[in-house]
């Protein structure tokens, strides 16, 4: 009876929508690149993680914040390998790191709803037309990072990403909205055609 109950707690049931754990947090951690984060052991928060039988935490939020990467890439591999159900990502914290690029492997999760980019070094605002693949985001971060001094950032974003109801920490009110179907339609062309032909 006991072996049972062991059991029943490390290998939570695969259609178990509501028991998910604690973050795994690999904040802090001096990672430079993902593969550092198979050297370390993820921080211990007030709630132990959950974990199946194998080893794979049973989480939808990832941290990865204040660390020194300069990349996404290799983030899929790294997710794949720690947990139970990756493709229920719906929380990253990739906040004050050195990436200046948004990798489309981030892309990936479609359940993505809460995405901090703050704090790095993030400079063409066009980087974030690759988060329109992501249905379900709805808070964003990226201030902190230099495209934030581009002219019409605000609404180039909200343009860019209609469903958001947060964008840096403040929430996107009707005016807002309001404001970014108006510059979309007087700038918002121009600024994906200057990119392409940059490109």
């Amino acid at each position: 009876m006991t072996t049972s109950v062991l059991e029943e707690e490390q290998s939570p049931a695969i259609d178990a929508r509501n028991d998910y754990g604690p973050p795994l947090d690999y904040s802090f951690k001096c990672l430079t690149s993902f593969t550092d984060v198979e050297d370390e052991s993820p921080r211990q928060g007030n709630k132990k993680l959950k974990k199946t039988g194998d080893g794979k935490v049973h989480t939808t939020a990832v941290k990865f914040n204040n660390n020194t990467l300069t990349e996404l890439n290799g983030i899929s591999a790294i997710l794949s390998s720690l947990l139970f159900q990756p493709e229920a990502l719906s929380s990253v914290d990739v906040s004050f790191n050195d990436i200046s690029k948004i990798n489309n492997e981030i892309c990936r999760y479609s359940k993505i709803k809460f995405l901090y980019l703050h704090g790095n070094g993030i400079y063409q605002v066009q980087e974030v037309d690759k988060l329109t693949a992501l249905p379900d985001l709805q808070n964003l971060t990226l201030h902190g990072n230099p495209l934030v001094e581009e002219k019409g950032y605000r609404q180039y974003i909200l343009s860019t990403l209609p469903g958001l109801k947060n964008l840096d920490f403040s929430v996107v009110t009707k005016a807002d909205r309001n404001d970014a179907v108006t510059w979309g339609k007087m700038y918002g062309g121009k600024r994906r055609r200057r990119k392409k032909t940059q490109d």
